[in-house]
C-alpha cells in the first residue's frame, strides 16, 4: 500500500459534521451497541495478551510454592505460548467456518475455566497443563477479536479507532501484565495472577450476546489436512525455538524440530493450493504489502521481548525493585503506547502506514540502543526511564499501521484467517525474538554479572527494529513507484484521447 493511498482504511479525521457543542449529529442508530461491542472484545484481547507476562514477576513465588526446578520453571510461560502460537491458524479458520462469536465464546470459556484450575494448582504439572489449556482457549478466541472489531465498527473512522486501540492493547498488554502481576503478587498471592481472569471472563461471556452479532457461517468441507499440518508445523517451530536456548541452536533436537516444522508448513502450502476450501487462503500471502507487514510485526514483537525479559531482570536484580515496583517501572512504556493510540488514526490519514512504521522502528531501535548503554552506577531515572518512554511512543506509532496493512483488502469471510495469520506472526516473532535474545545474552554473559550479556542482547533487539525499518522503507518505495506508474498510465491515456 502506498504511504498516501490510505483512503480505504483511514478516512479524513474530520469526516463527520458536528453541532457547535461538538456532539456528532450523524451517529448511526447502532453506535452505542457497536461501541459496547468494541469495548468488550478489547477487554477480552487485553486479558489474552497480558496473560503471556502477568506471571513473569511472580515466577520466584511460584517456584518456592510448587517446587519447580530451574529448567522447568520457564514452562509456566512457554506452555501458554506454545499452545497459543501453535493453534492460532486453526482457531482463525474455525471462526470462519462455525461463526466468530461462537468460537470467541467457546475459547473464552475454556480460557476462563483453565485460569481457575491454574490458580488452584497444587503441582508443577497441574499448573503447566492449565497454562497450556489457557493457550488453547486463547487461540480459539483471539482470531475472532479482530474480525469482531471490524464487523462491529459502524463506519470506517470507528474501524480505524478500534484498530488503533487493538494495537495499543496488543503492544501494551504485555507491560500491563507485568504491572498487574506485580501488584497482585505483592498484595495477595501469585495465584491471583490467574484468578483475576475468572470474574473478567465471566462478565465478558455474560455480555457477549447482548452487544455482538454472530457472523455468517461459511459452508464447505473443513480442510483437515491443512489444519493438522498448520498446527503441527507451528507447534514444532515454536517448541524448537523456545527450547533452543536450553538445548543449543545446533542440537539435533532443535534442528530436527525446525526441519519437521518446515516440512509440515511446506505440506500446508501444497495442500492449500489444491483444496476447494483451504484453511489458509493462499492469496493472503500473494500481496507483498501484507507479507512485508507480517515480517515487520514479527520483527517488532521479537525485539520488544527484550524489554520484558531483560529489563525486568535489570530492574529487579540490579536496582533491587520488588514485584510491584518492577511493574510500575514499565508505566512510561504503557502510557506511551496508550497515549499514541489516541492520535495514530489521524496520523495514519496524514502520513500513511509505511512512514509511521518507519518512524516507529527508528524509535524502537533508539530505545534498545539506549538500554545497551546502561552501566552499574545508573538508577532507574538515568538508565531506564527515557528508553521506556521512547519505546512506548514508538510501539504505539508502529503497531496500528502494521495491523492495517495486514488486514487491508481482506474479504469479510476470510477475516478470521487473516487475524489468525497476524497473531501467529506475533507469537512466532515473540518466540524467535526471545530465543535469539536469550542465546545472545548467554553467549556474552559473565558469571555473576548481568550487564555484559544484556548489552549485546539489547543491540540485537535494535537490529530487529532496524530490519523492520528496512522492510517498511521497501514497501514505501514500492508504493511510490506504483503511484508513479499509475500516473504515467493515466497521462498516456489522456494524451491518446486528446490525439
Amino acid at each position: 500500500m502506498s504511504s498516501t493511498a490510505t483512503s480505504s482504511s483511514a478516512p479524513p479525521a474530520h469526516s463527520s459534521t458536528t453541532v457547535p457543542t461538538g456532539v456528532p449529529t450523524d451517529l448511526p442508530p447502532n453506535a452505542a451497541r457497536a461501541a459496547a461491542g468494541i469495548a468488550l472484545v478489547l477487554v477480552a484481547q487485553l486479558m489474552l495478551i497480558l496473560d503471556a507476562t502477568v506471571v513473569n514477576v511472580a515466577l520466584p513465588h511460584i517456584d518456592a510454592d510448587l517446587g519447580f526446578g530451574p529448567a522447568s520453571l520457564s514452562w509456566v510461560l512457554n506452555g501458554y505460548t506454545l499452545a497459543f502460537g501453535g493453534l492460532l491458524l486453526l482457531g482463525g479458520r474455525l471462526g470462519d467456518v462455525f461463526g466468530r462469536r461462537r468460537m470467541f465464546e467457546a475459547g473464552l470459556a475454556v480460557f476462563t475455566l483453565a485460569s481457575l484450575v491454574g490458580g488452584l494448582a497444587q503441582s508443577p504439572e497441574m499448573l503447566v497443563g492449565a497454562r497450556a489449556v489457557q493457550g488453547i482457549g486463547a487461540a480459539m478466541a483471539a482470531p475472532g477479536v479482530l474480525a469482531l472489531l471490524t464487523t462491529s465498527a459502524p463506519d470506517a473512522a470507528a474501524r480505524n479507532r478500534a484498530l488503533a486501540l487493538f494495537g495499543a492493547v496488543s503492544s501494551g498488554g504485555m507491560s500491563i501484565g507485568l504491572l498487574l502481576g506485580g501488584v497482585l503478587t505483592d498484595v495477595g498471592s501469585w495465584r491471583w495472577t490467574l484468578f483475576i481472569n475468572v470474574p473478567i471472563g465471566l462478565v465478558v461471556l455474560a455480555l457477549t450476546r447482548r452487544v455482538l452479532d454472530e457472523t455468517p457461517r461459511r459452508p464447505g468441507r473443513f480442510d483437515l489436512l491443512g489444519a493438522v499440518s498448520a498446527t503441527g508445523g507451528a507447534v514444532a517451530i515454536v517448541y524448537s525455538l523456545i527450547s533452543a536456548p536450553e538445548h543449543g541452536w545446533t542440537s539435533a533436537r532443535t534442528i530436527g524440530g525446525l526441519a519437521l516444522g518446515a516440512a509440515l508448513i511446506a505440506l500446508l502450502a501444497r495442500t492449500e493450493l489444491r483444496v476447494e476450501h483451504p484453511m489458509l487462503r493462499p492469496e493472503l500471502l500473494r500481496d507483498p504489502r501484507r507479507v512485508g507487514a507480517l515480517a515487520s510485526m514479527a520483527l517488532v514483537v521479537g525485539g520488544q521481548l527484550s524489554m520484558f525479559f531483560l529489563a525486568v531482570q535489570f530492574i529487579e536484580g540490579e536496582l533491587g525493585f520488588g514485584p510491584m515496583e518492577s511493574g510500575l517501572a514499565f508505566l512510561p512504556l504503557t502510557l506511551g503506547i496508550f497515549a499514541m493510540s489516541r492520535v495514530t488514526p489521524r496520523l495514519l490519514g496524514i502520513f500513511g502506514p509505511t512512514r509511521m512504521i518507519m518512524t516507529g522502528a527508528v524509535g524502537l531501535a533508539t530505545s534498545f540502543a539506549l538500554l545497551s548503554t546502561v552501566s552499574p552506577g545508573d538508577t532507574y531515572w538515568t538508565g531506564v526511564f527515557a528508553a521506556m518512554l521512547i519505546n512506548g511512543v514508538s510501539a504505539g506509532l508502529a503497531f496500528m499501521p502494521i495491523t492495517v496493512l495486514i488486514l487491508s483488502d481482506v474479504e469479510p469471510e476470510h477475516a478470521g484467517s487473516a487475524s489468525g495469520l497476524l497473531q501467529t506472526f506475533q507469537q512466532l516473532g515473540g518466540a524467535i525474538g526471545l530465543a535469539v535474545i536469550v542465546s545472545v545474552y548467554a553467549a556474552g554473559s559473565v558469571p555473576g554479572e548481568f550487564l555484559p550479556g544484556a548489552r549485546a542482547a539489547f543491540l540485537t533487539s535494535a537490529s530487529f527494529a532496524a530490519i523492520a525499518f528496512a522492510v517498511a522503507a521497501w514497501l514505501h518505495l514500492r508504493g511510490r513507484r506504483s503511484e508513479r506508474a499509475r500516473a504515467d498510465r493515466a497521462a498516456s491515456v489522456e494524451v491518446a484521447a486528446a490525439a
